[in-house]
C-alpha cells in the first residue's frame, strides 16, 4: 500500500463524504414524511387506501434498491422523464426508505395502548388530533433504535447511487482506482470513511434514545 497515495487521495475522498451525508440525512428526512403517511394509510379501515398502502411497500421491500434507482435513472427517460442523477437518487433512496419507515412508524403506533384511542375519542378529538397530539409523541421514543438503524442503512446504501453516476464517496473511489489502476488505496480509505461514519452516527443515536429513556 502506497502511503504517499493515501495522503494524496484522503483529502479528495473525505471531501465527497459531505455528499454521501447529505444524501441520507435529505433520504431519511423525506422517508420519514413518507414514512407516517404510509403508515396512516396501511391503519385506514379503507380496504382501497389499505391495498395501495400496501401494495407500495410490497413492490419497495420486495426488489432491490440498485434496481429502483435503475428504474428512475435509466428507465423513466423511456417515458419522457429524464432526471438529473441527484435528482434520481433522492427519489430512489427516499422512496425505499419510506417503505421501511412506513413499518416502523405503523409498529410503533400501535404500540401506544388501545385505551388512549378510546380516551381521545371520548374527549372529542379528531382521529388527526389523537395521532399529531397523542399518540405520535409517544411512539418517538420507541422509533430512535429503528430509525437509527434506518438511518445506517441508508448511509451504507448511498454508495448504491454510485451506479447512475453520482458523485458521491463511492464514486469518486472508483474515479481514483480508474485513474490510477490501484484500487487498495482508494477504497481501503473509503471503508474506513464509512465505519467511521457509522460508529459516529450509531453512538449519536445511542445517547439520544439514552436521553430520552430518562423520561
Amino acid at each position: 500500500m502506497d502511503i504517499n497515495l493515501l495522503k494524496q487521495i484522503f483529502p479528495i475522498l473525505l471531501k465527497s463524504t459531505g455528499m454521501t451525508i447529505l444524501l441520507t440525512v435529505i433520504s431519511v428526512v423525506l422517508g420519514t414524511l413518507i414514512g407516517v403517511v404510509v403508515a396512516l394509510l396501511k391503519m385506514s379501515k379503507n380496504k382501497l387506501i389499505y391495498s395501495i398502502a400496501s401494495l407500495y411497500t410490497w413492490i419497495i421491500r420486495g426488489t432491490p434498491m440498485l434496481l429502483q434507482l435503475f428504474f428512475f435513472y435509466y428507465g423513466l427517460p423511456f417515458i419522457g422523464i429524464k432526471l438529473e442523477p441527484m435528482s434520481a437518487a433522492i427519489i430512489g433512496l427516499s422512496l425505499n426508505s419510506g417503505a421501511y419507515m412506513g413499518e416502523i412508524i405503523r409498529g410503533g403506533i400501535i404500540s401506544v395502548d388501545k385505551g388512549q384511542f378510546e380516551a381521545c375519542k371520548a374527549l372529542g378529538f379528531t382521529y388527526g388530533q389523537t395521532m399529531r397530539r397523542v399518540v405520535l409523541p409517544q411512539t418517538f421514543k420507541v422509533l430512535i433504535p429503528p430509525v437509527g438503524n434506518e438511518f445506517i442503512t441508508i448511509l451504507k446504501d448511498t454508495s448504491l447511487v454510485s451506479a447512475i453516476a453520482m458523485e458521491e464517496l463511492m464514486r469518486t473511489a472508483q474515479q481514483i482506482y480508474s485513474a490510477n489502476f490501484r484500487p487498495m488505496e482508494p477504497f481501503f480509505i473509503a471503508a474506513c470513511i464509512y465505519l467511521a461514519l457509522t460508529t459516529v452516527f450509531t453512538g449519536v443515536f445511542a445517547i439520544w434514545e439514552k436521553k430520552l429513556s430518562r423520561y
